[in-house]
């Protein structure tokens, strides 16, 4: 198996080329992303390149010539870059990388990030959709995720190959780069103030794991993994010890020009998670791929907060001496 795994300089990449290369029957790996891993990789090849190049990111992958590939070049708004370069870098990396690896006549399978954020939370949507729910986005992320989803399942075609939609709670971790995970860290944490709705999380770990076996197992169509339980965004802030901001209406600007200025901007998939709940329904994923996450929502936020905690060590009389 050779393998294509595009977005390897984000944390999740990182982590799920750590997976593969630990996986005796994976023979190769190649990377791609704009920005290089922060992890150390044993055996994998990285090349780093912006997926706007588009006649030097061909060229590595129709050289390559993968048998599988795992997309995750999707890029969140807010989190790497901003709304605007991560919507352009998502398009570019899908369209460019999957259309050269599609050439590829041993490709066999795709497995692609995506986000419950596809279902989104208009009136009337289900609370907790199951993959049974038609997608309608509502959120810019959201609507580039489908369009990810879309992409990926017509090159199958093409290819005849299985493509795995692996639609994930919002992901976040002490490690890994999150507009909600960078808000939820402020002193103070902007909530809706008419309603405090649940939302679901998934923590890296078990994201990087949800991908490396939707890869074994080739299953074709989407699934959603979500960690058990769910939080409010008071309970969040609560866990962590943070201020709580009401916010309604007009307001949410003002809320949004704050946390910018403390630096954790305020995406429009984010702040309608504050308002709206997010959560779904992921027993699928465990009949599907195999993958039942470990860590529920409310321990992702404690270690989330548990993480950034620092001890001061006092100099002992000896050492002062």
């Amino acid at each position: 198996m050779r393998v294509l795994v595009t977005g390897m300089g984000a944390e999740i990449g990182t982590r799920v080329t750590n997976l593969l290369e630990a996986d005796e029957r994976v023979d190769d790996i190649l990377g791609v992303d704009i920005d290089p891993p922060r992890r150390r990789l044993h055996r994998a090849e990285f090349r780093r390149v912006d997926p706007r190049d588009r006649r030097k990111l061909v060229k590595i992958v129709r050289d390559f010539d993968p048998t599988a590939v795992v997309h995750l070049g999707v890029y969140e708004p807010n989190a790497r870059c901003g709304p605007a370069l991560a919507r352009e870098l998502t398009h570019h990396m899908t369209v460019t990388a999957l259309g050269a690896a599609a050439e590829s006549e041993s490709l066999d399978r795709i497995v692609v990030r995506s986000g419950i954020e596809v279902y989104g939370r208009g009136r009337g949507a289900a609370t907790r959709p199951d993959e049974s729910i038609a997608p309608a986005p509502t959120s810019p992320f959201g609507r580039s995720m489908l369009e990810v989803e879309n992409a990926a399942r017509e090159i199958g075609l093409v290819a005849s190959a299985a493509v795995t939609a692996v639609r994930c709670a919002p992901i976040v971790g002490p490690h890994m780069a999150s507009p909600l995970g960078r808000l939820l860290r402020l002193p103070i944490v902007p909530v809706g103030a008419l309603s405090d709705l649940p939302f679901s999380l998934l923590h890296e770990r078990d994201a990087a794991l949800a991908f490396a076996r939707a890869l074994e197992c080739g299953f074709d169509g989407p699934v959603n993994v979500v960690a058990p339980g769910a939080v409010t965004p008071m309970q969040a802030a609560r866990i962590g010890g943070r201020g709580i901001l009401p916010a309604l209406g007009p307001s949410w600007l003002a809320a949004r020009l704050l946390t910018e200025l403390l630096g954790a901007p305020l995406p429009a998939h984010v702040r309608e998670l504050l308002v709206r709940g997010r959560t779904a329904d992921g027993s699928l994923a465990e009949k599907a791929i195999g993958v039942k996450p470990e860590i529920t929502t409310p321990d992702v936020i404690k270690d989330l907060f548990e993480w950034a905690t620092v001890t001061y060590l006092r100099p002992t009389s000896e050492e002062a001496a």
